[in-house]
């Protein structure tokens, strides 16, 4: 384990030429992580990262070895041997009744086809499922209904003990790439370019049993789903490789909002096809969605977006945010962006108001003395010009250079800082300077004061 500081910094390996992506120089005054561990024991590419409470998290990849971590410390808490084969998904599973033995899970799949339950408090396993016929690729566990799900060829619900309540048919050889629980106990699954609606609907019965049901299939998509997310109880979102981007009702399933030039400010307003959100067929992929109550923010090629829900249009962009294809983007609470890259760089932004500037006046002449010919049509297309144009824009705050390969994703723990995995092998632990420099100095004093102490306590006896 490493601690070494960071201002400005060294680029990854391959970086070195020029490039067009905002640069920000050593002087990093609004970036609080100058600090970082280097946590290792991974021996392949760490994919995935997963937040168990507010100070452990568990890190697992190809290597097919599940890591449990304190963020606080950097400390190595448990390691996780059960799989043959690389992490395909993770996620948390927790008990709504504290007391109850095993209340901290973690659900694991992989290659090997097959998921494990461990413990997080043990670090045991708890529980091996291996009767799958394909890869599980995504688990998703509703917390209400006490019940998880496993995507793959099949679709299938099971409970805490791991017995099967129910599975769909064969659905297709590409397989459920992607779940979103949705009210009124349904899910939406990404399987292609569809995206499948499943209703989990009780047992007549008074047993545990649930039933699933295939209600509706949206075709609207052009090319497969790479990003699936639940903005909140009405509304969700998705995106797809070809750059379209795609906003739903998650109570009856149509389409609240479909744009198509997301990256160009001068498009018409009344505009309302699909969404191609870069010009460069290569780089129009939307590698993942975030949202909050306000917002979408789109992971899009190399560039980052940010679509507000309400105007159903882009209100900020940074179209070169990196320099290559950004893999993971997240909102934080002070309405600062996080974005990580395959170039090996995390990147924070803040979002900010633009100054609006007023509309050029249109040259006068002869026709336009009467309001004839083009004067008229000049202004109203510079003024829907000025009401497409972002009314924000996304200043880089703060550049963390740190790993080598590709960062896969990150995890936002507030004040004990900000987790990032890589291809390098490695799992980084960012921390705000200032604060580890006040506790380190808050723990000396405490030491001295300590130590004062047994000085007086040792004279008072030689005097008594």
């Amino acid at each position: 384990m490493l601690r070494w500081l960071i201002g400005g910094g060294r680029e990854p390996q391959g970086l070195a030429e020029k490039s067009s992506v905002q640069t920000i120089g050593e002087e990093q005054v609004q970036n609080p992580y100058t600090e970082l561990l280097v946590l290792k024991g991974h021996q392949d590419i760490v994919r995935f990262l997963v937040q168990i409470d507010d100070y452990r998290f568990a890190s697992a990849g190809d290597d097919g070895i599940i890591f449990l971590w304190n963020a606080q410390t950097g400390e190595k808490l448990f390691e996780l041997h059960g799989h043959t084969h690389k992490i395909t998904a993770i996620a948390p599973f927790f008990s709504s009744d504290a007391s109850e033995e095993n209340s901290h899970l973690i659900l694991t799949a992989s290659a090997d086809r097959a998921v494990i339950v461990w413990d997080c408090t043990t670090g045991r396993q708890v529980q091996k499922v291996s009767c799958f016929h394909s890869t599980v690729k995504c688990l998703t566990v509703l917390q209400r209904l006490d019940v998880w799900l496993s995507g793959g060829s099949d679709l299938c619900v099971w409970n805490r003990k791991l017995d099967l309540l129910c599975k769909t048919s064969h659905l297709t050889d590409a397989g459920i790439s992607a779940l979103v629980e949705l009210p009124k106990n349904c899910v939406a699954a990404a399987v292609g370019k569809e995206l499948i609606i499943f209703r989990l609907i009780a047992s007549s019965d008074k047993s545990e049993g649930w039933n699933i049901l295939e209600v509706k299939r949206l075709v609207d998509h052009q090319d497969n789903i790479l990003s699936l997310v639940s903005v909140n109880d009405l509304t969700f979102a998705t995106g797809s490789h070809v750059g379209e981007l795609i906003v739903w009702d998650a109570l009856d399933w149509t389409k609240q909002a479909s744009e198509c030039n997301f990256w160009d400010s001068s498009v018409q307003p009344d505009t309302r096809t699909e969404i191609k959100l870069s010009q460069s067929p290569n780089e129009t992929s939307v590698q993942h969605l975030a949202s909050d109550e306000e917002n979408v923010y789109a992971a899009v090629g190399k560039g980052i977006y940010v679509y507000n829900l309400q105007m159903k249009r882009v209100i900020a962009c940074q179209r070169t945010a990196h320099d290559s294809s950004v893999l993971h983007i997240e909102m934080l609470p002070n309405r600062q962006l996080i974005s990580c890259s395959e170039d090996g760089s995390v990147r924070i932004w803040e979002i900010r108001e633009k100054q609006q500037l007023p509309t050029e006046p249109v040259p006068t002449g002869f026709f336009n003395m009467w309001g004839f010919g083009r004067a008229n049509k000049q202004a109203n297309q510079a003024k829907k010009v000025q009401e497409n144009t972002p009314m924000h824009f996304l200043e880089l705050v703060g550049d963390l250079i740190g790993h080598s390969s590709a960062v896969q994703m990150f995890l936002y723990f507030s004040e004990l800082g900000l987790v990032t995995c890589s291809a390098d092998h490695l799992v980084i632990l960012w921390k705000d300077g200032e604060r580890e420099s006040r506790l380190r100095s808050l723990t000396l004093f405490q030491k001295l004061a300590q130590n004062d102490l047994s000085k007086a306590e040792f004279c008072m006896f030689l005097w008594k």
